[in-house]
């Protein structure tokens, strides 16, 4: 049995640059109870999953409580256990309660920050191919400097739950 639910297909979203978050061109995507999740190896089962569409440098954790971008790389997040409030977009973006089995994926240069999470919360995260992640804090020196390094990040070749021919590819392009 596959570990995801081919039929969902994501909530593409566009947030604007807001001045010191620069957001993306490309739209952040919200698999909603896309990922079967099995309590008892539920990081390994999302693990597997992003290794197997060559999205690695993984880690487990939750999303930090402040506001911050990533602009040397896209990333993919998936609720493992609990549930949380995250922004998306800056301070000016958009909240969403995720929980267990969710899924998002971030173009380089989307704010986020959580805002509220259960006791249970893990998330495990991922990356495509390329650099490594570097945690932004949205000041102005940032924002410019990343307005030179987001357009410069590849396209994944993957979409990290569905492969070579899921959403993130038609829709990235």
């Amino acid at each position: 049995m596959s570990v995801t639910r081919e039929e969902t297909q994501p909530l593409a979203i566009f947030f604007e640059d807001d001045g010191l978050v620069p957001n993306s061109r490309l739209p952040f995507l919200v698999y909603r109870q896309a990922i079967r999740i099995d309590p008892s190896h539920s990081e390994h089962t999302i693990e597997g999953l992003f290794g197997a569409h060559g999205w690695g440098q993984m880690w487990r954790d939750g999303i930090y409580d402040y506001l911050h971008y990533h602009a040397t790389v896209h990333e993919a997040l998936a609720i493992a256990r609990g549930h949380a409030r995250v922004r998306f977009g800056g301070d000016h973006g958009q909240e969403f309660g995720l929980a267990a089995g969710d899924a998002v994926v971030l173009p380089a240069g989307t704010g986020h920050q959580c805002l509220s999470c259960s006791a249970d919360f893990v998330v495990v995260g991922a990356y495509p191919p390329g650099p490594h992640m570097q945690i932004t804090r949205p000041t102005k020196d940032n924002y410019r400097k990343a307005l030179e390094t987001i357009p410069k990040v590849a396209l994944p070749q993957t979409d990290p739950l569905h492969g070579r021919n899921g959403p993130l590819v038609r829709l990235w392009t």
